[in-house]
């Protein structure tokens, strides 16, 4: 049985509400058109984002998140990008399943692209989600080359 536009939208409020990660939900509108869930509205954090489009995502009814949702960093969580970068590259040394001799930071205004080569989907997936919670980032990019070679 298919799920009527305020049923989802009230699941999705729901679930944005229950999600410890955003401690401000109220500043995240939801709209609901054929299933399609719309968010918009601010967060303080790039983990934030991700957090409430996730949640969304895991609805039943829902075919899919147009996310619109803006981070915005209060002064306390703000960062010079080389303090960010610097930071990025620490976690990537310091996780064991990741060769960060292949990976690379840039940051640019509190936006972090990844870049370089992994030999496994999950690793360029792990190196994404090390950026998750890193304080001050706005946004990440991940643009490491997948090369799965055969030995």
């Amino acid at each position: 049985m298919s799920k009527t536009s305020d049923e989802i939208e009230h699941a999705v409020r729901s679930a944005i509400s229950d999600d410890p990660r955003l401690p401000f939900n109220d500043e995240i509108a939801v709209d609901v058109y054929h299933g399609v869930v719309t968010l918009r509205g601010t967060v303080g954090s790039f983990g934030q984002e991700r957090a409430a489009v996730a949640a969304a995502r895991r609805q039943p009814g829902v075919e899919d998140v147009y996310d619109q949702l803006q981070v915005r960093l209060l002064d306390a969580d703000r960062r010079v990008d080389a303090d960010i970068r610097g930071e990025a590259l620490q976690q990537l040394l310091d996780d064991p399943m990741l060769d960060a001799d292949y990976l690379d930071v840039r940051v640019k205004d509190a936006w972090v692209t990844l870049t370089g080569h992994a030999d496994r989907q999950f690793q360029s997936d792990k190196a994404f989600e090390h950026m998750l919670n890193l304080r001050g980032v706005t946004g990440v990019t991940n643009e490491i080359t997948v090369d799965q070679r055969l030995p």
